[in-house]
């Protein structure tokens, strides 16, 4: 009676504690559900390993690399990591990792750029259904280290398994069973145990070789659970994602059977049930024999399981643009693409602004050729070329601009701006700039091929080289920038390039104020080329000694007068 009364405890014990996790887990759910309601749009808090964006996130990019992407200098003038991680709100690799991708892929068409935008006004009008949608991303959740395409990479490097020799392993131990009976119990039972031994020692062997891919096996059980209950989910906007994501889960749906064998237990299980399959593991190698077949599956539909990620990760950037655009409390607008009429390049923005600034000092440009910017440094030029670029860029990939109104052609964009020279290569700045440069002059004619637009942006042209051959050279190149198919925004200190080129780039500027020793930048963009000459101003408010400012201000006019240089 005492064992019942204590078996009846134990049981009751257990029953308790698995009510206790079920409503603790209900208790999180619901805590995870409110969060996602009422900070929906609040800045983004999460931290980065270095290198995660370059070396992981990426990847889902690198696998679906095509012609006209963002390039690696133009991604890293902009400083496209920083507008990544300030935009993703994303709860899952294949979130981060499409959104990635998408910020490296300006669409080209209004059909593709339309079908985002209703997924994402969807999801931002109907909150019940996206928080239904976040929850499995969250469920879904982010591999720890790596990339899913990284792990499915180093699976590739097993090759063709087969099971061959697990089989022959236990066709070992049944002869040892076996041989107790036809030999005698006392020689069968040592023939057992010099076998078992023996199959031990390999099978940890093995397991050992299979264990690093087994967090690419439970990522992609996850995606597949994670697909079902999106598909089954009775959302009508995405039907199509749905019954796609369905048809994906049920060619692989051999890989998810029985699929706890390879994936569950473990050294360090203290569950009775757990121990004694852990022994049927290791004699009968069931966990090998399964994980052979769920490779050879997986090696069989990786169409599938990229295809899954895809539908996924559009889904969740869907949602993420939508957050992106609350956190910006309606301060952004939905671009309008149209041609101008004849076929040319022509760019409309106003109050346009930096996503990454908190403070930003708005500004309006139309243009339907190059755009020359000069002024003195720190007035605004780069910043201002910067904010032109991730707008154009923000347009095509998540159909947001930080602006009043956007209204322009489908560009392909490049730009040279923020250059080093190459130490591995052994390249100085000059060669560096000179190739960078020379990319976008064969973009520029590519695209007239194509008959597709170009949207460059370069900042202070050929600064590596000495002032006469700086302004022949600049001449020539911005010359073949400007065409019908191409806008060219260039800034430059070069106030002989506004004259020279004044008949095919309009010239704006950005100048300083200098008043009771100070110095003010207003960041106004305004018409025409610089008139200030404040560099050397700026030497005396900074504090340099008079004498020096003076005798500067004295060759700066006795050239001015008679065009030679004096000491």
């Amino acid at each position: 009676m005492e064992y019942f009364i204590f078996a009846g405890v134990l049981l009751l014990f257990i029953v308790l504690i698995m009510i206790k996790g079920y409503l603790d887990s209900r208790r999180e759910q619901k805590r995870f559900e409110k969060r996602l309601s009422e900070r929906y749009g609040d800045p983004i808090e999460r931290e980065y390993r270095s290198g995660e964006l370059e070396e992981h996130v990426s990847m889902y990019y690198r696998k679906h690399e095509e012609a006209h992407q963002l390039d690696d200098i133009t991604w890293h003038d902009l400083n496209m990591n920083e507008v990544y991680r300030k935009i993703n709100y994303s709860h899952s690799s294949a979130g981060d990792e499409y959104l990635y991708y998408r910020l490296r892929t300006p669409l080209q068409s209004d059909e593709e750029l339309e079908h985002m935008e209703q997924h994402i006004r969807y999801f931002m009008e109907h909150e019940k259904e996206r928080v239904t949608m976040q929850k499995h991303f969250a469920g879904l959740g982010r591999m720890q280290k790596f990339s899913l395409y990284e792990y499915l990479e180093y699976l590739d490097t097993l090759g063709e398994r087969n099971s061959i020799r697990y089989y022959l392993a236990i066709a070992l131990v049944l002869t040892g069973i076996g041989s107790m009976f036809y030999y005698s119990v006392g020689v069968g039972i040592c023939i057992l145990l010099i076998v078992l031994c023996r199959n031990m020692m390999f099978y940890y062997k093995e397991q050992k070789e299979i264990e690093p891919y087994l967090t690419s096996f439970r990522y992609i059980i996850r995606l597949m659970q994670s697909a079902e209950e999106i598909g089954k989910e009775p959302v009508a906007e995405i039907a199509q994602e749905r019954e796609q994501l369905l048809a994906c889960c049920k060619k692989m749906e051999g890989f998810r059977r029985n699929s706890f064998i390879v994936l569950s237990g473990g050294a360090g299980g203290t569950n009775p049930l757990e121990i004694l399959f852990d022994y049927l593991r290791m004699i009968f190698y069931l966990d090998l024999i399964k994980f052979n077949q769920m490779l050879q599956l997986l090696q069989k539909h990786p169409a599938e399981i990229d295809r899954m990620v895809t539908i996924i990760g559009e889904l969740e950037t869907a949602v993420v643009i939508g957050e992106y655009r609350t956190s910006l409390n309606g301060d952004y607008c939905i671009p309008v693409f149209r041609p101008d009429g004849e076929g040319h390049a022509f760019l409309k923005m106003e109050k346009l602004y930096h996503p990454l600034l908190n403070n930003p000092v708005k500004n309006d440009i139309e243009v339907k050729r190059g755009v020359l910017l000069t002024g003195s440094n720190a007035s605004g030029k780069s910043t201002f070329l910067r904010a032109a670029a991730l707008n154009a860029i923000l347009a095509q990939t998540i159909h947001t601009c930080m602006a009043d109104s956007y209204t322009g052609s489908m560009f392909r964009i490049y730009s040279s701006m923020s250059l080093q020279d190459d130490l591995e290569s052994g390249d100085s700045y000059y060669m560096v700039e000179v190739k960078s440069i020379r990319r976008i002059l064969e973009k520029v004619r590519e695209a007239a091929r194509d008959k597709k637009h170009v949207l460059c942006f370069v900042d202070e042209v050929l600064r590596g080289t000495n002032t006469v051959e700086r302004i022949a050279a600049s001449t020539q190149i911005l010359k073949a920038l400007a065409g019908g198919n191409a806008l060219c925004f260039a800034a430059t200190h070069d106030l002989e390039l506004t004259k020279l080129l004044g008949g095919i780039y309009d010239n704006y500027h950005f100048e300083e104020e200098i008043a009771e020793e100070d110095i003010f930048f207003p960041y106004r963009l305004k018409e025409g080329p610089a008139v200030s000459r404040n560099a050397i101003a700026l030497l005396k408010v900074l504090g340099y000694e008079e004498k020096l400012v003076k005798d500067a201000e004295a060759m700066a006019e006795t050239f001015l007068c008679t065009g030679k240089w004096g000491m």
